[in-house]
C-alpha cells in the first residue's frame, strides 16, 4: 500500500463531538488559518464551537453542519501537508461537499458557504415539519420499508440511510417514527437507536431546504472532478457534468442516503484502502460491515494522523 492508494471518506452529521479539531488547530498552523478564514467568512466562533461546544448547541444542525465541514476540511489539509492525496472519494451525506473540495469541484470558501446555507435550509425545514430518525440494527431494507407503510396511518416515516447490511436508518414525523420502531422490534430488530439530530433529514420534508440548495448552487462555480467522487444519492461516480453534481446535491436532501451500494461500487471497482477522513469513527464501522476485507483507518487528531505517516516509515514485508 502506497499513501496514494487510499479512498478518502468524509463524515457527515452524527459525527461530530466537543474537541473535534483541536490537537490539530494547536499542531498546524495551516488549520489555524482554515478556522479563521472560516470563522470571519461565516461570522461564527467556529473554534469555540467545535472545541468547547456545548454539546446542545454543537449538535444544532445550522452549527454543526460547517463545524463538522470545517474540520473534515482541516484533516485534508493536514494531510496534503503531509503529501498524502486521495485516489477517490466519497463523503455521507453533508460529507460530500468535503468529499467534492477534495476533488476540486468546490473551493473551500465556496464548501463552507454552502454547508452553512444548507443547515439553515434544513433548520428552517424541519421546524415547519418537527420529527426526527431512528437508526434500526437487525432489519433488512425491503422489511423496513413495509414496517413504513404500515406505520403511515401515524403520519409519514421512510427510509433515510441504506449504512450497511446490518444498519437502515429512518426519518419521519416524530408519532409515525415511534410506530415504526414499536413494528421493528416486533419484526425482530435487534437494536434501535433514536439518532441525535434535530429534524427528519432525507425526507419529503426536506423539499423546501433541497430548493433553497438549488438556487444557490446554481449560482455556485463548479470545477470538473480530478479524482472520482461517488454521488451517496445515486451510488455512481459523478460525470464531469457541474448540472449532474448539481442535481445530486439537491436530492440528497430528500432522498436517502445509498451508503452501503456506494461503498460496494468502490470496492467492485478494486478499491480497498479507505481513510475516514474527519471527527470520529463511523464511517470506518460501517466498512467494517460492509466488507471484512478492506483496510479502513481513520485520522482525526495528532495521534490518529501520527499512526497513519508511521505506515509511510514502516519497512515493506518481503
Amino acid at each position: 500500500m502506497t499513501m496514494s492508494d487510499f479512498v478518502f471518506l468524509f463524515p457527515g452529521q452524527g459525527s461530530q463531538s466537543v474537541g473535534m479539531g483541536k490537537s490539530l488547530w494547536s499542531a498546524y498552523a495551516s488549520v489555524k488559518e482554515l478556522f479563521t478564514e472560516a470563522s470571519d467568512m461565516l461570522r461564527i466562533d467556529l473554534a469555540k464551537l467545535c472545541f468547547e461546544g456545548p454539546e446542545s448547541t454543537l449538535v444544532q444542525t445550522e452549527n454543526v453542519q460547517p463545524a463538522i465541514t470545517l474540520v473534515n476540511l482541516a484533516v485534508l489539509r493536514v494531510l496534503r501537508d503531509e503529501g498524502i492525496e486521495p485516489c477517490a472519494t466519497a463523503g455521507h451525506s453533508l460529507g460530500e461537499y468535503a468529499a467534492l473540495c477534495a476533488a476540486g469541484v468546490l473551493s473551500v470558501a465556496d464548501t463552507m458557504r454552502l454547508v452553512a446555507i444548507r443547515g439553515a435550509a434544513m433548520k428552517l425545514a424541519a421546524s415547519r415539519a418537527p420529527g426526527g430518525m431512528s437508526a434500526v440494527f437487525g432489519l433488512d431494507a425491503e422489511q423496513l420499508a413495509a414496517i413504513c407503510q404500515e406505520a403511515a396511518g401515524s403520519g409519514s416515516v421512510e427510509i433515510a440511510n441504506h449504512n450497511s447490511p446490518k444498519q437502515v436508518v429512518l426519518t419521519g414525523e416524530t408519532t409515525a417514527l415511534q410506530r415504526a420502531a414499536e413494528l421493528a422490534k416486533k419484526s425482530g430488530a435487534k437494536l434501535i437507536i433514536p439518532l441525535k439530530v434535530s429534524g427528519p433529514w432525507h425526507s419529503r420534508f426536506m423539499a423546501t431546504a433541497a430548493e433553497e440548495m438549488r438556487a444557490r448552487l446554481t449560482a455556485c462555480s463548479l470545477g470538473a472532478p480530478t479524482i472520482p467522487v461517488v454521488a451517496n444519492a445515486m451510488a455512481e461516480v459523478y460525470a464531469d457534468d457541474p448540472e449532474q453534481i448539481r442535481e445530486g446535491l439537491v436530492q440528497q436532501l430528500v432522498r436517502p442516503v445509498l451508503w452501503n451500494r456506494s461503498m460496494r461500487l468502490l470496492l467492485d471497482q478494486g478499491h480497498r484502502n479507505f481513510l475516514e477522513v474527519g471527527p470520529g469513527k463511523v464511517l470506518s464501522g460501517l466498512m467494517r460491515d460492509i466488507d471484512r476485507e478492506a483496510k479502513v483507518s481513520n485520522v482525526q487528531d495528532v495521534d490518529t494522523l501520527a499512526k497513519l505517516l508511521a505506515l509511510r516509515s514502516a519497512p515493506i514485508a518481503s
